[in-house]
């Protein structure tokens, strides 16, 4: 990767959470990740949810309905950085699920370790 594309996908990154405060709704939406394409057109965007309701899927589909409102406010931050501004597809990061789910296996092993031990 170019360093022009890390350096939008960081911009990006840190543009798009600020946005992101907006759509929240006593949720809490982090953008994990931004990956740009060589050609800047196109944005994929990794984002971690944690609702209040554990309905994730709502807040993500709501993200998506409004990724063109969310694009048309992230032109307003770096149109003077870029000719074109890249498309965006949203993306729900579970990577903390899964570290959560790893982490209660452990768990459970060093209980279950534990117990035969004793």
């Amino acid at each position: 990767m170019g360093l022009r594309v890390e350096r939008l996908s960081s911009q990006l990154q840190n543009d798009l959470g600020v946005i992101l405060q907006e759509y929240q709704n006593e949720n809490i939406i982090s953008v994990t990740n931004v990956r740009v394409t060589p050609d800047l057109s196109v944005a994929r965007v990794y984002v971690s949810i944690y609702s209040k309701g554990g309905d994730q899927k709502q807040v993500f589909d709501y993200l998506q309905e409004n990724s063109k409102e969310i694009r048309g406010k992230l032109a307003q931050k770096i149109r003077n950085h870029v000719k074109r501004i890249p498309e965006l597809q949203f993306f729900l990061d579970e990577s903390a699920e899964y570290v959560d789910r790893i982490e209660n296996l452990f768990q459970k092993i060093r209980k279950d370790r534990d117990d035969t031990d004793e």
